[in-house]
């Protein structure tokens, strides 16, 4: 289970990102209430629920951290990958509401826009603050194989690439103030906040995909075939089969039969298979490693 340590560099993370979640969602909504630009408020919109996602990952951790109990044997993972389902179903909202949106200004009920220099530096701002703390969301994300934090770090990189398109829709806007020949221009911001709501459900429907795996106990690619070959490397394993793994939020299970001499004792036969946990630990650090023994169908030594 994960230690004191890991959680709490779980929590600095998550913690920053709810700052820097605020932060930007104030400055978005204030910029797209005072220009009227729909690409603005897509993006204030998505950053409010960035806020609502970094919230939940941040509660998602403190309480998938809480070690295993009589109730819940395998600990409280899940809730992570509950976090990052919750924060799907979220983005995917929001996706809908920016499409309706985009649709009736571009051609049922036409909005003026304004472009005031102000409004590209709040963005400008949102894509350096988004840089820097997807960066760090995902190497904390990696470091401690949190879906929580990298739900968090997939929301934020995405909101770099939607930032600048609403920058590219502010920009035509702003072209089309200057150059009035150029009016049809002014369609540029609800075009961008469809492009912002495509990327965004794109890549939300992957994260949800990935969520709803880990909450069916889906195996983690290629690794049941990567403990098969350590196991059966390991001298006096004639055998490995059943295996069985999954993930509960950060924390890796793996379940295995191994074949083993049926003449050699109980003590000989304990070690060999505590010698199989600790060559899976070594490759999976932090694993909880359940080995089942049988003996062999040959009786002579193997």
């Amino acid at each position: 289970m994960q230690t004191d340590t890991a959680k709490k560099e779980k929590l600095q993370a998550a913690s920053a990102s709810v700052l820097s979640a605020l932060l930007l969602t104030g400055m978005k909504i204030a910029a797209g209430i005072f220009s009227g630009s729909l690409g603005m408020l897509a993006e204030a919109a998505h950053s409010s629920l960035d806020l609502v996602a970094a919230l939940f990952t941040w509660g998602a951790i403190h309480l998938a951290s809480k070690p295993p109990d009589r109730d819940h044997p395998y600990g409280h993972g899940k809730i992570e990958n509950l976090s990052a389902l919750a924060q799907t179903l979220l983005l995917l909202l929001t996706c809908g509401w920016i499409c309706y949106e985009a649709i009736e200004r571009l051609f049922f009920r036409p909005v003026t826009v304004a472009a005031p220099v102000w409004s590209f530096i709040v963005i400008a701002i949102s894509i350096a603050v988004d840089a820097y703390r997807s960066r760090k969301l995902q190497a904390a994300a990696i470091k401690h194989n949190s879906p929580a934090l990298a739900a968090d770090a997939l929301h934020f990189s995405t909101d770099i690439w939607s930032s600048a398109v609403v920058l590219l829709g502010l920009g035509c806007t702003r072209l089309a103030d200057v150059f009035p020949a150029w009016g049809f221009l002014h369609k540029a911001d609800a075009v961008a906040a469809l492009v912002v709501a495509a990327v965004v459900a794109i890549v939300t429907l992957k994260l949800g995909i990935k969520a709803v795996h880990g909450l069916l106990d889906a195996a983690p690619d290629g690794i049941p075939k990567a403990v098969k070959e350590t196991v059966e490397s390991i001298p006096g394993v004639s055998d490995c089969h059943r295996i069985r793994v999954r993930h509960s939020g950060p924390q890796l299970f793996i379940d295995l039969h191994v074949r083993l001499n049926g003449l050699q004792t109980l003590i000989e036969a304990h070690d060999l298979t505590d010698k199989v946990e600790r060559h899976l630990k070594k490759v999976w650090p932090g694993a909880d490693v359940t080995v089942h023994a049988e003996p062999a169908r040959s009786t002579k030594s193997v």
